[in-house]
């Protein structure tokens, strides 16, 4: 619809409001008793007495009979008026005053229409919310990505497949919670501003707090508060929680998203791997779904997940033996003679960054079928136990779809002081310049030097699993409000 249309059909339904107004009538209600919701009524039994309620999809008007569709979140279902039900006076408002896209209430009973439609006789009606803006043209087909995600209100009455997305997104998330609670876990709420960032590499957002004149940051990991609890004795704690970091945005980025976290005392990685084959068992049936799906055309099976070594996949994919290429200077060389492209060697600050880097950019993308891929080397990850077999490595595991992390856990680093050194490179890095590595924590290491038993830490992206179960193509398609650049 041009500008000028639109700003035509405004000033209409602006007219249609200021008549509702002079009439009387109030023409946004502050309630309605809706008995039943569209799906339920349709489903009662012809001559049931009704009252719904919904928004006007469409308005078909056949001389002395109007058709309406109302839709709510349950579904669909027609209406009719006439005049012989209403009388003159108030068909005539109805067809003179009322629009798509407003929302309408009614009472009246079910019948089967001559060309077998179930619809509601309609003996009283009632404007609940008068539309002054139009639903945009061709509303049951809207498809420009940039509405979609700015107006994710009008996605939504444009497209219900849409919505079944949001409705899986959300019995995926009860299905985790339902798992764990079933294994004892006691859901608990960490800080999302805190004055000293970490559990994550990643550059944080950065804000300040007037009343005490401090700097803080947006939490870019619930993970060492987690872990505070396990000191605390809480043995087995989950957080679904927001996690922002300040990083590029692509198809499986967004600067605010969703993580679950959960940390298991006297536990290993191991048993978090059985986890995670019980736990998509479980978020599988609560969607009806098989161990074996389809995203984006590939099809991916889920059943006897294999658990593939970091080094051994290295080398099958690059052709480098990382137990050999096992520091910065080595791995640089390594990567040059096999004139890998996309590695930003001159921009690597350590040995843990540039292998991350050989990972992601080279390896990772190529991973179709789900795997576990297990035991990282030590400068990966931080805050992760060493392999009591060979302490170059650690305890940890990522499971890797689609080209995408889906999962990382690990034995959790209880001995405060490798930790403590190991934070001390961190910050030392940062103070280099590194904007992903951590700062130095002395509360956490406190903590830890009062003493944590055996732990295993999960971290699942709760993004990422919609977006896989669900066959959409970028994460901003399962987060309700994806970031959007400003609009000039």
């Amino acid at each position: 619809m041009a500008e000028k249309s639109i700003i035509d059909e405004y000033q209409a339904r602006l007219d249609k409001l200021e008549n509702i107004k002079k009439s009387g009538a109030n023409p946004f209600p502050n309630q309605f008793e809706k008995k039943q919701t569209l799906v339920e009524a349709k489903n009662q039994k012809q001559g049931a007495k009704i009252k719904t309620a919904g928004r006007i999809m469409s308005i078909r008007v056949m001389g002395k009979i109007v058709f309406c569709h109302l839709e709510d979140s349950s579904g669909q279902l027609q209406i009719v008026l006439n005049t012989q039900e209403l009388g003159q006076k108030d068909f005539d408002f109805f067809t003179a005053h009322f629009d798509v896209g407003d929302f309408l209430g009614v009472a009246g009973e079910i019948f089967t229409t001559k060309k077998g439609e179930i619809s509601v006789l309609v003996k009283k009606y009632q404007l609940l919310a008068k539309a002054l803006l139009p639903l945009p043209e061709k509303w049951h087909g809207l498809q420009d990505k940039e509405i979609r995600y700015r107006q994710r209100y009008l996605d939504l009455i444009a497209n219900r497949e849409v919505k079944q997305v949001f409705v899986q997104r959300s019995q995926i998330i009860e299905a985790i919670r339902k798992y764990l609670k079933e294994e004892q876990f006691i859901e608990v709420e960490t800080p999302n501003l805190q004055a000293i960032y970490g559990g994550a590499s990643a550059t944080p957002f950065k804000t300040h707090l007037n009343a005490l004149d401090i700097d803080l940051y947006l939490s870019i990991s619930p993970e060492l508060y987690l872990k505070r609890l396990i000191v605390g004795g809480l043995d087995k704690v989950f957080t679904i929680s927001k996690n922002f970091r300040n990083e590029g945005i692509d198809k499986f980025h967004n600067p605010e998203f969703t993580m679950l976290e959960f940390y298991l005392a006297y536990a290993n990685y191991e048993k978090l791997m059985t986890m995670t084959e019980e736990l998509l068992k479980k978020i599988f049936k609560a969607l009806g779904l098989k161990e074996t799906i389809t995203y984006q055309g590939q099809n991916l099976n889920f059943k006897n997940i294999p658990r593939v070594r970091f080094a051994d996949l290295i080398k099958e994919k690059t052709g480098i033996d990382i137990s050999v290429a096992n520091d910065f200077e080595k791995l640089s060389r390594a990567i040059k003679s096999q004139k890998l492209k996309d590695i930003d060697i001159s921009g690597g600050s350590h040995y843990g960054a540039l292998l991350d880097q050989l990972y992601k950019r080279v390896v990772r993308p190529g991973i179709v079928q789900p795997v576990f891929l297990t035991h990282y080397p030590v400068e990966m990850i931080a805050l992760a136990k060493r392999n009591e077999d060979n302490p170059r490595l650690i305890n940890t595991f990522q499971l890797i779809v689609a080209g995408a992390e889906m999962v990382k856990a690990y034995d959790e680093l209880n001995d405060p002081l490798d930790q403590e050194e190991r934070l001390k490179e961190q910050a030392q890095l940062l103070n280099r310049g590194d904007s992903e590595a951590m700062p130095m924590d002395e509360d956490f290491i406190t903590a830890l030097k009062h003493g944590m038993p055996p732990t295993a830490g999960y971290g699942l992206g709760i993004d990422r699993l919609a977006m896989l179960l669900t066959d959409q193509p970028s994460i901003r398609d399962v987060i309700l409000f994806p970031f959007m650049r400003p609009e000039k």
